[in-house]
């Protein structure tokens, strides 16, 4: 392997999930989280795409060819997990507690005086939400 790569990488580009329910994924990202749905290219499978920031959220409805929905079923903070920054996790938290969405942990502080909320989507993903001090 060469010392250094010709390769930089930008930026987180999208996440792609299976899901069972894609209406129900939508609820949950576009009316829970506030991202707002994308056009998406017409596949031969369906899906949907959420923009969150600069990054994306592509979700491709459980079928035949796409492996299972669904994480694998250990809810720990140190699980497999993707994260977004928000402005206020604490204030995430109690907006998530409303909306009935399932908790793992949080919102609890880091060491570097970070706030990290873990919950689950409908299909048992476990999200952080984080803010800076």
């Amino acid at each position: 392997m060469p010392a250094t790569s010709s390769i930089r990488v930008q930026t987180l580009d999208h996440v792609t999930i299976v899901v069972k329910d894609l209406e129900r994924s939508r609820q949950f990202y576009c009316d829970v989280l506030g991202m707002e749905e994308q056009d998406r290219p017409n596949f031969a499978f369906q899906g949907s795409w959420f923009q969150a920031g600069d990054t994306q959220i592509h979700t491709i409805l459980e079928f035949e060819d796409s492996g299972p929905a669904g994480d694998d079923g250990k809810k720990s903070t140190r699980a497999h997990h993707f994260a977004f920054r928000v402005d206020d996790a604490k204030a995430a938290a109690e907006h998530l507690k409303a909306c009935g969405v399932p908790f793992v942990a949080g919102p609890k502080e880091r060491p570097d005086g970070a706030v990290q909320t873990f919950v689950t989507d409908p299909d048992g993903y476990i999200i952080e939400l984080c803010s800076t001090p």
